[in-house]
């Protein structure tokens, strides 16, 4: 379709080569071959009368110009997907569509993994694309480049869609012949005991279990630090280390390993999971069934 003379599918050639800076990267997300992308970049040259992409050694730079249309083109895909997905209805059973989701690897094993197992029969097309987050995912949503952030309420993006997906309580897991667990855990035997703890990201970023304890002014001794909540278990069984855990994933891990569950011992409050999405996909059907699916999982197993 051409509109003032430029072929509209020319800015998805566009979006790709600004994201990936290479011709043949772009050319198979988009499922042409390098010469069709090549002339692609050609024509949209000819059009904006700019280079917008340039050379440089083994990597392409995009022009001052090019950087200046990014937005713009993002925005305008941003809307016709918005057209798109509003005017069609969804079909599960049928449907061929890629779900991109910004998760923790917690989230990822307490709840996107059973709903995976799920679609293999609901929704046999579908597929789930799931990335850690970053200190970039809030920006990444906005553009558009992925469906749904799961994240704690505390590092939601004020200025796009948000709703509660489930308040989640945390407990304290160990290995299960930890002699801590053989009575009810008390508060002084939790505090003088070694921890695991978890930083997420290149900042370390505390988990929420972890840095709230800091603020409850209750201070312990973390031995060791892991990058992510399910290796965790593997740094608590056979030693007298504890460590706190989101319940869902407590659940589920201690199926797969010799881990005992107890309470944390004093009033802790609950973490708040959100479900966020971009503003032009609020009408979207199909994102609308996936996070009733995703509902459905978070039930406590």
């Amino acid at each position: 379709m051409r509109f003032k003379g430029l072929d509209l599918n020319l800015l998805v050639a566009f979006s790709c080569l600004m994201e990936t800076r290479s011709v043949s990267r772009a050319a198979e997300q988009v499922h042409l071959s390098q010469p069709a992308m090549s002339a692609a970049l050609g024509r949209l040259r000819d059009y904006f009368g700019d280079d917008l992409l340039v050379l440089q050694g083994k990597r392409m730079f995009p022009t001052a110009y090019a950087e200046s249309l990014l937005p713009m083109v993002q925005d305008t895909l941003r809307q016709v997907e918005a057209l798109i997905t509003t005017s069609t209805a969804f079909d599960p059973a049928t449907s061929q569509r890629t779900f991109r989701l910004i998760a923790s690897d917690y989230i990822t094993a307490a709840i996107i993994a059973p709903l995976s197992r799920r679609l293999a029969d609901i929704a046999p097309g579908i597929r789930l694309e799931s990335v850690l987050p970053s200190d970039g995912s809030s920006d990444l949503l906005a553009q558009g480049a992925f469906d749904l952030l799961i994240t704690p309420e505390d590092f939601i993006n004020p200025r796009q869609p948000a709703e509660l997906f489930f308040e989640e309580r945390h407990v304290v897991v160990g290995w299960d012949r930890n002699p801590l667990f053989a009575d009810v855990l008390t508060e002084e035997a939790l505090m003088q005991a070694s921890h695991v703890g978890v930083h997420m990201g290149n900042q370390r970023t505390s988990a929420f279990g972890d840095s709230t304890m800091e603020q409850l002014g209750r201070f312990r001794r973390m031995d060791v630090m892991a990058s992510s909540f399910t290796v965790v278990p593997w740094l608590v069984i056979e030693t007298g280390r504890l460590a706190l855990m989101h319940e869902r994933l407590a659940r589920r891990m201690a199926r797969m390993f010799p881990l005992a569950i107890a309470p944390i011992p004093f009033p802790f409050p609950m973490m708040r999971e959100m479900l966020q999405f971009n503003r032009a996909r609020a009408n979207d059907e199909g994102l609308k069934w996936l996070r009733n699916q995703l509902r459905h999982d978070s039930a406590l197993p």
